[in-house]
């Protein structure tokens, strides 16, 4: 049978997932078997593909249509700005698109700023930066109560005043440079979209995104960010040097005079229907079980069944049910980016090492071999079966 996306945050159930719940209630001719070899499981998934783009409403192939030329847009209106970067640009709208919060990772001077800064302008969404510092407090991001007067019974109370975490897209610059009570002012944020001041819960805006950065080289004077934080970031994205062409064209864009403005492209609305467009794809069973074999091949080292000794030997701790739901939360708005109203096993493997690069913990033998997280999740890929 079909299944259906799992919740990805802790808000409640919306209406529209009420009535879509049984959208896609069949499957192709005959169940899938776990058991089937490689050119069953093909056929299989045809069967399904073909389905699922026949099952899907003309508002979902309307929304799928506006998704990929929104996407088009948007990355031609950031090529005015950013150059290169492609994957990142397309990782951090996977996440936009899934209801969900990204890490960037990459050394200063490498445009993270400006692409996130842009990408709001193209999203018509309101933008808050911060700077993260040692001496930041938690109510310089929540925001606070103050003593106010009323200008028309002279009666003082408090007032609640916004901080910069109320925004459609909050900036979390160098993340890893303010102390750990600072950083757990965002976990509320990240999971529940609201904030707790003085005993009264403030709803955040919606969409709501936190979009970090962190700089890997500078440690002196940082805090690691907690695991419980690091799994609230669907993605850690990587942010690496241009190439040769790349930074020539940025050296002479940051020498000529002003370059072009960026239009607005999606807004609010537009934002919220391709979220909601994102959880009705449909994911067959085939796709879920090798989600799940990649993930649980991470626990291999607490895992007394598991057969990869490989794994076994250089994994410390591996990803927890969070990476699973991200997975297949991705893998959707990875198919949609190509076009595809479905998601395949392959669409899975495309998003797993963002998903999991920061969710699994290489082992002392791993580390004193140079064995990164990274050649543990590629390893897992290559061992854990598509069909």
């Amino acid at each position: 049978m079909a299944k259906h996306s799992d919740d990805i945050d802790s808000e409640g159930q919306e209406a529209w997932e009420e009535q879509d719940a049984t959208q896609y209630e069949e499957s192709p001719e005959g169940e899938y078997d776990a058991a089937a070899t490689d050119e069953a499981v093909a056929e299989y998934e045809e069967q399904f593909a073909e389905q699922a783009m026949q099952q899907a409403s003309d508002e979902d192939m309307e929304a799928l249509e506006t998704l990929r030329n929104g996407y088009a847009a948007i990355k031609q209106e950031l090529g005015k700005v950013i150059v290169g970067q492609d994957y990142v640009i397309d990782q951090v709208l996977m996440a936009i698109f899934t209801k969900n919060h990204a890490l960037l990772m990459g050394v200063p001077g490498l445009a993270k700023t400006l692409l996130i800064s842009t990408l709001a302008k193209t999203l018509h969404l309101s933008f808050k930066r911060v700077q993260f510092t040692p001496d930041l407090m938690p109510s310089d991001i929540t925001g606070t109560e103050v003593m106010a007067t009323n200008p028309e019974t002279g009666e003082r109370q408090f007032r609640f005043l916004k901080g910069p975490i109320f925004a459609n897209i909050v900036l979390a610059d160098e993340i890893n440079r303010t102390p750990p009570k600072t950083q757990a002012a965002l976990l509320e944020a990240m999971q529940e979209r609201q904030v707790t001041v003085g005993g009264e819960v403030h709803t955040l805006p919606s969409p709501f995104f936190v979009l970090a950065t962190q700089n890997p080289l500078e440690q002196e004077g940082t805090y690691t960010l907690p695991e419980a934080q690091l799994d609230r970031f669907m993605f850690l994205i990587n942010v690496d040097y241009p190439d040769t062409d790349e930074e020539i064209e940025i050296m002479k864009r940051a020498s000529s005079p002003s370059g072009e403005e960026v239009h607005a492209i999606l807004d609010e609305e537009t934002i919220i229907q391709l979220q909601k467009t994102v959880k009705r794809v449909p994911v067959a069973d085939h796709v879920f079980a090798y989600a799940e074999k990649v993930v649980r091949m991470t626990r291999a080292s607490k895992d007394p069944k598991a057969t990869d000794d490989w794994a076994r030997k250089y994994l410390g701790w591996g990803a927890g049910p969070r990476a699973s739901i991200s997975l297949i939360a991705a893998a959707k708005a990875y198919a949609l980016l190509r076009g595809n109203f479905y998601v395949s096993v392959d669409d899975v493997a495309a998003v797993a090492l963002p998903v999991m690069r920061h969710r699994i913990s290489p082992n002392f033998s791993a580390q004193s071999e140079g064995i990164t997280s990274e050649s543990l999740i590629e390893h897992i890929l290559k061992t854990v079966p598509k069909a």
